[in-house]
């Protein structure tokens, strides 16, 4: 059985509308979010495909935007919770590796790299700065896990912060769930349906073995050249490179650089990952 915990089915959609990387680009958000509130039906289903946060600014009023637009999509007779979907991509697997981080056997060098990564507007975001980060990085155990006792306080003080983080989800599906544990690359079992990521697939591996590929797989995902398991289709929503929307034989990439310059990608795909519109914000 796949992990409910960690993997979505989306069963019988009507059809997908799949968010590419914000990275805190909140006015491009509410624009999206303008528009595709005018087009969702029930029977839809909405998928953020991670980078919600990091890069940009606006980390918590970004946030707020995708809870209140998840109110506004609530209130619909015939939309369901269910219906709406994040997923897990890199700059959340850094933000939850952050909040380990005294359990690190180099938590200094880890730091600089998150911060590298644009991690810093995350903790801006939640009451602290790039430099009390790296002092506490920098002063031990004890220091660390005062620092993340705070942000943890700060994140349980934003309503429905928290909630949206500890519901991320790895990866998203449409199709006999047979069909993703298969790695082969034939039908098999599978109807062909769609496989949604955040910013890789390491096609070598099973599912559920996917481990961090699913968010640092981006070289493994540009040489996928067959089907993946019986899916159709794999979509993600973030390039490192910023190549654009990119549709190839096997694979969709809807990122066009959304918190480095680009604008927000949202695509409507079918149960199969057919693009079959595209808004940009």
């Amino acid at each position: 059985m796949v992990d409910g915990q960690r993997f979505v089915d989306l069963h019988r959609p009507r059809r997908i509308w799949a968010v590419a990387a914000i990275h805190a680009e909140v006015d491009r958000l509410g624009a999206l979010h303008d528009d595709l509130g005018q087009r969702f039906r029930p029977g839809d289903r909405l998928v953020y495909l991670g980078n919600l946060i990091g890069r940009g600014v606006a980390v918590a009023a970004t946030i707020e935007e995708l809870l209140l637009f998840r109110r506004a999509l609530l209130a619909v007779s015939g939309v369901l919770a269910s219906d709406i979907v994040y997923l897990r991509g890199g700059q959340e697997e850094m933000w939850h590796k952050l909040l380990q981080l005294q359990l690190a056997p180099n938590p200094r060098e880890i730091m600089a790299w998150m911060l590298s990564q644009g991690i810093g507007s995350t903790l801006e975001a939640y009451g602290t700065t790039a430099e009390k980060a790296i002092a506490a990085a920098r002063d031990g155990v004890r220091t660390i896990t005062r620092f993340n006792n705070a942000l943890r306080e700060a994140i349980r003080f934003a309503p429905g912060h928290e909630a949206l983080f500890s519901g991320l989800r790895r990866a998203a599906y449409t199709g006999e769930p047979k069909a993703a544990l298969d790695v082969s690359g034939g039908a098999t079992d599978g109807t062909g349906g769609v496989l949604l990521v955040s910013g890789g697939l390491d096609a070598g591996r099973a599912f559920e073995a996917q481990g961090d590929a699913f968010w640092w797989g981006a070289e493994s995902f540009t040489r996928i050249n067959r089907r993946y398991g019986g899916f159709a289709r794999v979509v993600r929503g973030y390039d490192p490179t910023h190549g654009g929307l990119t549709i190839a034989d096997y694979t969709t990439t809807l990122d066009a650089g959304c918190g480095f310059g680009g604008p927000l990608v949202c695509g409507c795909l079918s149960f199969a990952g057919d693009l079959l519109q595209i808004i940009e914000r």
